[in-house]
């Protein structure tokens, strides 16, 4: 088992890759009473087309498939899976994004037995017509409700017009018209394709002793027969730089939402580098439109934007934008103030040199903070997107960060970004 010690953090990571491929990592944490685990699989909504394990002629699934298949993963022929855990005392989840599927459970007790029911039942699909017919309709009531959420329509309407030739335009859960197209066999597929051991890996962070807890899953797996690993073969569209620009829709809501996407479209750097580049444009936009930005004041006190306002940085396996909304009067006030801020970018930023300490400080402060939690630190855990390093290097990373470095790196981000405006509009 290998040993990794963070001396900025305090923390030793243990990780282990099995002989099945299975990437364990564990985090213990002294102090704490709880555990937490989650296990993932490099797999989401825009994986829809593939060549199945072991097989040679692709194949292309109805979208929503694989949060389908989240939600399928827990009923089995004979029980549920969310009532083994409560029977051991742990409390369970899922989540289904774009480019992951990841199973959780939290427990103060009998971390061996909830590890054991998490492993099993991910690990062990059951699906029949009857059960798949029976969660089209509870899936079905879900989107029906985000259809009906403004926040929902502007965040992942804005996603949709960023990427309209991608399956990023998909919502996560599919439509109804898609998910009823779903059978077991696709599921089933899905599983065996996407659920091998080699494309999934298993974070426990919390009360655990490393060896005992790796000697607990090495036993599990063992156990257990699985193909032979073999690279997965994704198939996406040709990527375009296509976009809709500008969208308005009608929705009862109150006050006007505005949504402005920046899609970048610039080729990310590869490993403790992509980090870097995320953390930078973090510092940038931070330094931009933060809650004590000038520009972001000065709007606030003019009321062109107003508590409403937020941005969301986002940058995953074949995508990377940033989406900032909020509520307005007056729409074109705030979709004209936040472009000119953005076409302003570098002087602003060179502007701005003197608060760039403090804003550096900021986020090394709450990327340590969030270090005391448990969830956090599981769920922020990627060990692909970036190479060998992983949020444990952050505080290092953004420490070593200079204002140059952001100004570059936003100027690399903005310099060939796509933008998309939505508004949503009071109205029936």
């Amino acid at each position: 088992m290998k040993e990794k010690h963070y001396s900025d953090l305090g923390e030793t990571l243990y990780s282990e890759k099995l002989s099945n491929g299975l990437r364990v990592y564990l985090l213990p944490k002294e102090g704490f009473h709880k555990t937490y685990a989650v296990m993932t699989t490099d797999y989401g909504s825009i994986d829809q087309s593939f060549v199945p394990l072991n097989g040679t002629a692709p194949v292309t699934q109805p979208a929503g498939i694989a949060h389908f298949l989240e939600h399928k993963m827990f009923e089995k022929a004979d029980h549920d899976a969310f009532d083994t855990f409560a029977h051991f005392g742990g409390s369970s989840n899922a989540f289904t994004s774009y480019t992951h599927t990841s199973y959780l459970f939290s427990a103060t007790h009998h971390l061996k037995e909830n590890l054991e029911t998490l492993l099993d039942f991910v690990q062990d699909p059951y699906f029949t017509e009857q059960t798949v017919n029976k969660e089209k309709g509870i899936i079905g009531q879900e989107i029906q409700m985000y259809e009906d959420d403004p926040n929902s329509r502007a965040y992942f309407g804005t996603i949709a017009n960023l990427y309209p030739d991608q399956p990023l335009a998909d919502d996560i859960a599919g439509s109804i018209e898609s998910i009823d197209k779903i059978k077991p066999e696709d599921l089933y597929l899905a599983h065996q394709t996407f659920y091998h051991p080699s494309n999934m890996s298993l974070f426990v962070v919390g009360r655990l002793k490393p060896a005992e807890a790796l000697g607990w899953i090495e036993a599990n797996q063992a156990a257990k027969t699985f193909s032979k690993p073999a690279p997965i073969k994704r198939i996406l569209p040709p990527v375009s730089q296509q976009i809709i620009a500008h969208k308005e829709l009608v929705m009862p809501v109150e006050r006007p939402k505005v949504t402005v996407g920046i899609r970048g479209n610039d080729d990310l750097p590869t490993g403790i580098n992509r980090l870097k580049y995320e953390d930078a444009i973090s510092l940038g936009f931070t330094l931009l439109l933060g809650e004590t930005a000038p520009d972001f004041l000065s709007l606030y006190d003019q009321g062109i934007i107003d508590d409403s306002f937020g941005y969301n940085i986002e940058l995953q396996r074949g995508a990377h934008h940033v989406i900032m909304a909020g509520e307005a009067e007056d729409p074109k006030a705030f979709e004209t103030a936040v472009l000119d801020i953005l076409h302003h970018a570098t002087d602003k930023l060179e502007a701005a040199r003197d608060r760039f300490e403090a804003v550096q400080r900021e986020a090394i402060g709450s990327t340590l903070s969030s270090f005391n939690s448990l969830e956090a630190i599981a769920n922020q855990f990627d060990d692909q997107l970036y190479g060998d390093a992983s949020l444990f290097d952050e505080v290092g990373v953004i420490k070593a960060l200079t204002m140059q470095d952001v100004i570059a790196t936003m100027q690399q981000f903005l310099g060939s970004a796509g933008i998309s405006v939505q508004e949503i509009v009071p109205g029936h």
